[in-house]
């Protein structure tokens, strides 16, 4: 993977507290590992108070892994892996912990593109669908290894989390997730299997049958069932994820070699390759050139009412 900085380079700071809606402000950062770009579809701050990347992901129209939000997902992790060469400074001075979240109302995200798989699988193209779904998967596996790094990840789930949107989250090392978050893969409502890592790193956490189990239902979950399961780490309030995920930090920080080691451990022991994923992938593409008109149709009115919950939610924010 080569980094190729995007456009409007600015410097990305601390997140303060304070901010009148809830999430923090930023102000300008002289940490020697902050990341130095902006991004179209993401949000990338550092707190070098208590060493963590925030990472929002903030796609325009539908909260869904885009081709623009899948490269800048792409650029950030490549960005902190050359960050992390070039720096000097001591190993306990360094960032330590990476946050993934969203700042789309009521939504983590949605899953794979679904107006882009309909198009190519009419267009009988293949190619195209692999090379989406092996993005995808090079973006989960450098979640799933922590880049590479010593980084605990943390998946911070505030609202719907869906598709590739809850393959995403399973990647981290750590899922915290308020009440009112949402899970689900319903893939199989159109007639296909989430082919992104959800497969691999459910089986891995809740033994295979109850993974198929949860392909196949389409079934949605709350937060508080998957907290049970044990596949949500932390079950936060409504409204205060960022606040467990700061506590959790704070709670663990002492330990974080500890963890650290841990999570090397989880990935050996029950490890997931790049390969493993790009194998399934390419089930996933074969899968969906099989396909008819009934699912397609299907598909499609997913994604229609995608677009039509952000475009009331946009309406309402407008309105407020």
């Amino acid at each position: 993977m080569t980094y190729i900085a995007p456009q409007n380079a600015t410097k990305i700071g601390d997140r303060r507290f304070g901010h009148p809606h809830g999430r923090m402000e930023a102000s300008f950062s002289t940490h020697p590992i902050a990341p130095v770009s902006s991004y179209e579809t993401l949000d990338v701050s550092l707190d070098a108070g208590n060493g963590t990347y925030w990472v929002d992901m903030r796609p325009p129209g539908r909260p869904s892994f885009s081709k623009a939000l899948l490269r800048d997902i792409l650029s950030v992790q490549t960005a902190i892996q050359h960050l992390f060469a070039a720096d000097e400074s001591e190993a306990q001075d360094r960032p330590g912990y990476y946050v993934m979240a969203s700042k789309v109302p009521g939504v983590f995200n949605l899953g794979g593109d679904l107006v882009h798989f309909a198009d190519r699988i009419r267009a009988r193209d293949h190619q195209a669908l692999l090379q989406y779904g092996e993005t995808c998967v090079e973006a989960v596996y450098n979640n799933s290894v922590a880049f590479g790094l010593p980084l605990v990840t943390i998946a911070l789930v505030q609202g719907d989390a869906l598709g590739g949107g809850f393959e995403c989250a399973l990647a981290f090392d750590v899922i915290v997730a308020e009440r009112q978050a949402k899970f689900g893969l319903p893939e199989i409502l159109f007639n296909l299997f989430p082919g992104m890592g959800a497969y691999s790193f459910l089986s891995r956490r809740v033994g295979p049958v109850q993974a198929e189990r949860m392909i196949t239902s389409g079934r949605i979950y709350t937060a508080e069932e998957l907290h049970a399961m044990g596949l949500v780490d932390v079950l936060a309030e409504d409204g205060e994820g960022e606040s467990a995920v700061r506590a959790y930090i704070a709670r663990n920080q002492r330990r974080r070699n500890a963890y650290l080691a841990m999570y090397k451990a989880r990935r050996r022991a029950n490890p997931v390759s790049l390969q493993e994923l790009r194998d399934i992938v390419r089930v996933w593409a074969d899968a969906a050139m099989e396909i008819g008109d009934l699912d397609l149709r299907m598909m499609s009115r997913l994604a229609a009412a995608q677009d039509r919950r952000m475009a009331v939610q946009n309406e309402e924010a407008r309105g407020g």
